[in-house]
């Protein structure tokens, strides 16, 4: 891994991603490496050592990092603060560092992840904080014997604004919001470890054998649907954008009725943007699946 400074940052937060606190222990996959691509994990693995990761970017990952001092500090009693826990399902070892565990006075457990995040993640759930918790579900019970009653996210809302707050929708009341997450049953949880872990190990196999890797989901890429664009010849600008191609086809079909002499419009279909792959994703430019998306994008250029 390559650190850099592009921003001349202050020397402490140079210091603070060289000296990386995180570890999974022994364990052949992390919770997030287990909820995460294959493909994702397979060339992290593989390009690990030219990776490059600039301060400036991980600004809030640092600052994630110092919530867990808070959390040590201001623990009560019945408070587990920290915990990484290991479990072996088909023969592999999967763990998870447990942010905070709450004993309950009937003895069940619940479990808190707290996330530095931004206001639209709030208001739109990740699918993956649901799989997150309940592998950490999974992990506790199997490895402690104690009931899971409860799943958490404590999200510290990095962008908060006062103003949002007060006139938009479901815009989050204060900078932090307990969000509650929906607990599976325990066989739910034990068969989606279990996809996960036959398809990381695929994965691992087609690595080896230097096989092509198992593409990312649309989901995965976090990836935009198309949309349908009406547009006149000669200009820049769309007439109008439709979700649907059928909506989009009887909107050219009624602005043809109706046109001038010498007019003409068309139907132009724009590829839905794959933002994690364009924006976040910090092995794009070693993957294929990237690469020859990119090339078909070039190649619908006009």
């Amino acid at each position: 891994m390559i650190i850099t400074n592009k921003f001349n940052l202050p020397q402490t937060f140079v210091n603070v991603m060289k000296r990386p606190t995180y570890s999974k222990g022994r364990a052949a996959l992390s919770a997030t490496e287990l909820i995460n691509s294959p493909r994702i994990v397979q060339l992290r693995k593989a390009h690990e050592a030219e990776l490059e990761y600039d301060v400036s970017e991980m600004v809030w990952s640092i600052f994630g990092t110092a919530v867990h001092g808070v959390l040590e500090h201001g623990k009560d009693e019945n408070h587990i603060v920290e915990e990484r826990l290991h479990a072996e399902v088909d023969g592999w070892s999967i763990s998870g560092a447990i942010d905070l565990q709450l004993i309950n006075e009937d003895g069940t457990y619940t479990i808190n992840d707290y996330k530095t995040t931004g206001a639209w993640a709030v208001m739109n759930e990740k699918a993956d904080w649901e799989h997150q918790l309940n592998i950490y579900a999974w992990l506790v019970e199997k490895v402690k014997g104690v009931k899971v009653s409860k799943l958490e996210i404590v999200a510290i809302i990095r962008d908060w604004s006062r103003r949002d707050a007060a006139v938009k929708a479901n815009y989050p009341d204060a900078p932090i919001k307990v969000i509650p997450i929906q607990l599976w049953t325990q066989e739910f949880r034990e068969q989606f470890i279990r996809d996960r872990v036959t398809q990381h190990s695929n994965a691992m196999l087609t690595a080896e054998l230097g096989e092509t890797l198992p593409y990312c989901t649309p989901e995965q890429m976090w990836e935009k649907p198309p949309v349908f664009a009406i547009m006149k010849e000669g200009n820049v600008r769309a007439k109008s954008v439709h979700a649907l191609e059928s909506e989009a086809t009887v909107s050219l079909e009624d602005l043809k009725k109706t046109a001038k002499k010498g007019e003409n419009f068309y139907l132009e279909v724009r590829k839905g943007d794959r933002t994690r792959c364009e924006n976040f994703c910090q092995v794009s430019k070693y993957c294929d699946q990237h690469q020859a998306y990119l090339a078909s994008k070039e190649g619908n250029q006009p």
